[in-house]
């Protein structure tokens, strides 16, 4: 069911509808989309996710997504909840 969701996202996020999105809303004004390896990617990311997340269980995998999303927004500026806050 997760990876199915996330190739349905895969799906939307590569519309033109969501990419005219990102480029009225962020600083990606020349973003026409993913390519094919990056949505593989993410859907194997996805696969991988959901794998040690059963592993960690609940309470880990919160403080693991926590951890990541502040390295990423320190090293890169970049993460889920600034893209999310971004589109909407």
């Amino acid at each position: 069911m997760a990876v199915g969701l996330e190739a349905g996202w895969e799906v939307l996020e590569n519309s033109q509808f969501i990419i005219q999105r990102y480029r009225e809303s962020t600083m990606a004004l020349g973003y026409s989309g993913d390519s094919v390896i990056n949505s593989m990617g993410d859907i194997l990311s996805c696969i991988a996710g959901f794998i040690l997340a059963r592993y960690l269980g609940l309470r880990y995998s919160i403080v693991f997504f926590i951890a990541i999303e502040l390295v990423l927004l320190l090293w890169i500026r970049d993460n889920l909840t600034l893209n999310i806050w971004f589109f909407i």
